[in-house]
């Protein structure tokens, strides 16, 4: 497919301007070039920095109205007096501050689970949903050797009531990452590995699953990688096949 034909629908793509055929097939090549994906997931952090700088905190004009007239109205031997006024008002800039701290990363959280889950969407709906098929962890393991910057190990599943369906190459926050899908009786699982970095920590760690946009997750970070897990299963056995994976990367 020709990327400089998809290269000017990325735009209208990530600003949700495109048909519904024109969507679904420049997912499919999102799913097979990297270089486009890569550029997809830029523009979406874009968009959504530039949004978070609109709703930064500044000062209303009102308020700035109100100190200046009583400045003004003020002896100034008394402006002593205005202290508490600027103390209470130093604290309120800076409870808005934290507040808006707390916004950006609840919005990028969010924004990371919603790609995340995007590509477990879009991956169960594929025709061709792994690279790698196969049951057996020794051959999937290797097979992402020289693809991914780390190793990805991949618990033994005999006596459990998960199996290994496959793996497939995925890429988030323009980095290549591991993407291990398992199947428990319906439902799939994906597993979604890469290094962590600043922005990922916002994923945070969870000792049991929380649902989000729908879907159970449960991250943590071993050694400096990251581990994604979502499905629509069960907590439980959400969490039952985390623990197997931190049994296998020593975790």
């Amino acid at each position: 497919m020709n990327c400089e034909l998809w290269q000017d629908k990325i735009d209208a793509f990530v600003d949700s301007e495109l048909t519904p055929v024109q969507a679904r097939a420049l997912q499919e090549h999102l799913r097979e070039c990297p270089a486009c994906s890569a550029e997809t997931l830029s523009r979406q952090r874009l968009k959504l920095e530039t949004h978070l700088a609109g709703q930064r905190f500044t000062p209303r004009p009102e308020f700035e109205s109100r100190m200046r007239r009583k400045l003004e109205a003020s002896p100034k031997g008394s402006r002593w007096s205005l202290l508490p006024a600027f103390a209470g008002a130093a604290a309120v800039l800076v409870v808005a501050v934290f507040a808006g701290i707390s916004l950006r990363h609840s919005l990028l959280q969010r924004q990371l689970v919603a790609q995340l889950v995007d590509q477990h969407v879009a991956t169960l709906a594929s025709s061709n949903p792994v690279d790698v098929i196969s049951t057996d962890s020794h051959t999937v393991k290797p097979w992402f050797g020289g693809k991914v910057p780390f190793s990805v190990d991949v618990p033994q599943l005999t006596g459990t009531p998960f199996s290994l369906i496959g793996g497939r190459l995925a890429y988030f926050q323009q980095a290549p990452a591991a993407q291990l899908v398992f199947a428990i009786r319906q439902h799939r699982i994906s597993v979604f590995i890469f290094r962590d970095h600043s922005d990922t920590s916002l994923l945070g760690s969870q000792e049991t699953p929380v649902k989000r946009m729908g879907f159970q997750t449960q991250s943590w970070v071993a050694d400096g990688i990251r581990y994604v897990a979502i499905s629509d299963v069960d907590a439980q056995d959400l969490h039952h096949l985390c623990d197997l994976l931190k049994q296998a990367s020593g975790s």
